[in-house]
């Protein structure tokens, strides 16, 4: 595989209200960048992927991308600015930074269905990534945690029998991190979350393509439903959570993640509930908890 350092392709259609740096990053990784893990209506759905330079443990984590349902470069380097990919490339992960697609394309239940494609591409393909198909760690921040969820709970076993190798795998994974998740969309601090403005963008394309104007509240109310991790089912093949969240958090409510948290462990399901007392999303000392993240995850996939 050949690796590209800091060179991505243009970037188009960038919102005015995004900020725009370059991350720092302590370079303990090869970073190939606008991987193509699968097509969706003639669009390339790309990962970018980073390889440990020192000794690797020959495992991987999948880092969902996203903010305000929004997937790109942006909020990529947000992930790489806080350390994330760093801490977990160091104790020699790879790491395979998704793209499941934005709002302006794709509903949340097709973008977690790219989560899962990419699930299989990473199985698939394990031997060219230097890794081991399984176990496999999955995290997400923001509505990335939220997404990740949502993957992690709809999870299928695959067909061993099947000709297409992509349908022969499962996409379940063996532990998730979530950073601060939506996970209730009908009790979003206490009121049905706003599909205009509630996160600061218009995100009105999340549950239907035409928007949630077109439809009966009945019809909103099920989609919703459907799309809350805190409310849905929770499967047999559900992995260990480590969960992090700021108790005064301004964008996404702590009690998101209160509410899926005990959702969890009602289904016996072991939980990590890690809260960060005062204001952030993120919060400015987060890197000391994304290192905690690593810790669980070593235990988790590595058994200690």
């Amino acid at each position: 595989m050949k690796f590209i350092e800091n060179n991505p392709v243009q970037q188009l259609y960038i919102p005015n209200n995004v900020p725009r740096f370059r991350p720092r990053t302590r370079g303990n990784y090869d970073h190939h960048l606008n991987h193509v893990y699968a097509e969706a209506f003639g669009f390339c759905l790309t990962m970018d992927i980073f390889i440990p330079r020192q000794l690797s443990n020959n495992l991987g984590i999948v880092d969902v991308v996203s903010g305000a349902w929004h997937a790109d470069r942006i909020r990529l380097n947000e992930h790489i600015g806080l350390g994330l990919i760093d801490s977990l490339c160091e104790r020699g992960y790879t790491v395979f930074a998704v793209s499941p697609g934005s709002v302006e394309k794709f509903t949340g239940s097709e973008m977690v269905s790219h989560i899962h494609a990419a699930i299989r591409h990473v199985r698939v393909h394990a031997d060219q990534f230097g890794i081991l198909p399984r176990p496999l760690g999955l995290v997400g921040a923001s509505a990335g945690g939220h997404l990740a969820a949502l993957a992690a709970m709809s999870a299928s076993a695959g067909n061993p029998a099947n000709r297409n190798p992509y349908k022969r795998c499962a996409t379940a994974v063996e532990a998730l991190g979530l950073f601060f998740p939506p996970t209730d969309l009908l009790n979003y601090g206490g009121k049905p979350f706003n599909f205009k403005r509630s996160v600061g963008l218009p995100v009105e394309t999340l549950l239907f393509h035409d928007t949630v104007d077109n439809h009966t509240s009945d019809e909103v109310y099920a989609q919703s439903e459907s799309l809350s991790p805190a409310r849905i089912k929770v499967p047999e093949n559900m992995p260990p959570l480590y969960l992090m969240h700021a108790t005064e958090d301004e964008v996404v409510p702590f009690q998101q993640s209160e509410l899926y948290a005990a959702h969890l462990k009602n289904a016996g399901i072991p939980v990590t509930f890690t809260p960060h007392h005062g204001k952030g999303h993120p919060w400015p000392k987060i890197h000391n908890d994304i290192e905690k993240l690593t810790d669980w995850f070593d235990v988790q996939l590595l058994g200690g």
